[in-house]
């Protein structure tokens, strides 16, 4: 994995009124690097993806993609900011199109790229996932996690740097989720740098290079993912995690 820094949050600041969502983060990923971001409901984690991703501005603070701010105005930032994709756990897919519209129709209204070059690219990502014959389906017609692939692939062909993943599993059935997953992971594999807030959190040990653990805005926790989940190190984070393995056994047992 090569050292140099991608994406640098610095004294990232959020406020929704007199509410403070995010106070004050810092953080570093490296090129190729998988950040996993865990923590609470309502801790922020959302948020920070947005801001991220410009999607929110911050209160204070500066955000930075390969050495250039991505929190100023102006042309230069807006085509910045394509270089980070981003995915939510509802899949915003347009209804009227189908699946290969919807894949195309950012790339080349936004990017001016030539029609031909991005289905090619397209077709190539769709039979990367097993959807090539989905391509002129229309989002009524696919599964959940179907749409989700597609929704990957079309922040995908945008030709992004870092990924951006928002609970993407959330709203699946519980056998559609191994199949998003797994684009996740080949994507890793590929050296995709990326960020994802997620509760899978088998998912989040086998695939994170590094955990951040999140609490009331803060960063408490920046740790490997073995030493994060056999040794938090803070008790906030122990609770946490002694939460979800009570929802397991709760599981296994209903």
């Amino acid at each position: 994995m090569e050292e140099r820094i991608q994406l640098q949050v610095s004294g990232l600041v959020k406020r929704f009124g007199t509410e403070t969502v995010l106070d004050g983060i810092d953080l570093c990923i490296r090129k190729g690097e998988v950040v996993v971001v865990l923590g609470p409901s309502g801790c922020g984690k959302s948020t920070l993806l947005r801001c991220m991703n410009g999607l929110e501005s911050p209160s204070a603070g500066t955000i930075f993609l390969d050495g250039e701010e991505v929190t100023s105005d102006g042309k230069k930032i807006t085509q910045l900011r394509q270089k980070i994709g981003m995915v939510f756990q509802s899949y915003d897919l347009f209804p009227n199109k189908n699946i290969m519209d919807n894949i195309t129709l950012a790339p080349v209204k936004v990017q001016k790229r030539l029609k031909s070059e991005v289905e090619q690219d397209a077709e190539r990502l769709l039979k990367r996932v097993g959807l090539w014959e989905k391509r002129k389906a229309y989002p009524r017609e696919l599964s959940g996690g179907q749409k989700q692939r597609v929704a990957i692939i079309r922040a995908l062909c945008m030709n992004p740097e870092v990924m951006l993943f928002d609970e993407v599993t959330a709203a699946l059935d519980p056998e559609m989720v191994r199949e998003v997953l797994d684009v996740m992971l080949e994507l890793a594999d590929q050296g995709m740098t990326m960020v994802i807030v997620t509760h899978e959190m088998q998912f989040a040990r086998a695939i994170a290079d590094r955990i951040i653990f999140l609490d009331n805005g803060n960063i408490v926790e920046d740790s490997k993912p073995d030493e994060f989940f056999t040794n938090p190190k803070t008790q906030r984070a122990r609770e946490f995690l002694q939460t979800f393995a009570y929802k397991k056994r709760r599981t296994h047992t209903d």
